[in-house]
């Protein structure tokens, strides 16, 4: 099974986000957003961006 995204409100009544692993630990957690719909267009932005180069800053 792949990983899923899980869209919530939190406690404060704001639009969140995490991905998690197929394992169900989670692997990204998401700022705040004030609408359902600015959350969702942040799931497609990590889509979309999710296999950029890796850069190491060590």
């Amino acid at each position: 099974m792949a990983g899923k995204y899980e869209l919530y409100k939190d406690a404060g009544g704001k639009f969140r986000f995490r991905l998690k692993a197929s394992n169900g630990q989670v692997i990204a957690s998401s700022e705040a957003y004030e609408s359902k719909a600015s959350a969702q267009n942040g799931i497609a932005s990590v889509k979309a961006n999710a296999d950029s180069q890796t850069v190491d800053l060590t």
